[in-house]
């Protein structure tokens, strides 16, 4: 995924409201910019730290600028836009990078579905195959030595999707739980137990009953960020 035009420098200053981060550009000056994460961010809030924000040229947005990429005390890189998760995915598929997800001639997005009311990121389709629905999620919380976790705060949205795929799975679909690790100091993935001890159970209790759990590392490159290759979940 390549970013319509080249990102913007700055330094972290703060995040507040959960939606708001101030950044001081180059020349000195500091602008308010849209936080698209709705977690907790937890260890990758580094004031002081360089970071990059895209710019929309919508002259309706209050916020034009928007917290894309941090960079974390080791250097690392990591993707703060949770919504680009979706996108990098469905580039992925469209490349064939993910290979699991192969051999499907329709992908559509947010379509609803479900016992609880949910909208599934993926549901791929045709060329005789079961429906298979894709919940994504982004992991950024580095845990350490290349170890990464999700969710990185309570999640009660992210229980509730693990059991809409038990359920899809349960009605002969196919089911799959997809990771996009966006922090390239994360080589593996597992379940953050002692942050939402109910994630780590229902997930567990998904894989036994048949969702597949995926993840796929990213690469930063200059203004591209893309999936590259399958890490594996602990």
């Amino acid at each position: 995924m390549e970013f319509s035009s080249p990102l913007i420098k700055g330094r972290l200053l703060k995040r507040y409201k959960r939606f708001l981060a101030d950044i001081e550009l180059a020349d000195g000056s500091v602008i308010t910019a849209h936080c698209p994460n709705t977690g907790s961010m937890k260890h990758c809030l580094f004031p002081g730290h360089t970071v990059w924000l895209s710019e929309s040229d919508n002259p309706k947005r209050k916020y034009p600028h928007t917290w894309e990429l941090g960079q974390d005390d080791n250097g690392h890189m990591f993707s703060v836009n949770t919504g680009r998760a979706n996108a990098l995915a469905v580039e992925a598929i469209n490349r064939e990078l993910i290979r699991e997800l192969n051999g499907y001639s329709r992908i559509q997005t947010e379509v609803a579905y479900g016992e609880e009311k949910s909208r599934i990121d993926l549901l791929l389709s045709g060329n005789n195959k079961p429906d298979c629905f894709v919940e994504i999620k982004s992991v950024t919380l580095h845990m350490g030595d290349g170890e990464g976790a999700f969710p990185d705060s309570v999640s009660t949205r992210g229980q509730k999707h693990l059991r809409e795929l038990m359920h899809m799975q349960s009605l002969g679909h196919r089911a799959v739980l997809l990771f996009v690790v966006a922090h390239s100091g994360i080589d593996r993935v597992r379940a953050a137990k002692e942050i939402d001890e109910k994630y780590a159970s229902l997930l567990k209790e998904a894989q036994q009953n048949g969702v597949e759990v995926l993840a796929y590392c990213c690469e930063f490159n200059d203004n591209t960020v893309c999936i590259s290759e399958q890490v594996p979940v602990l």
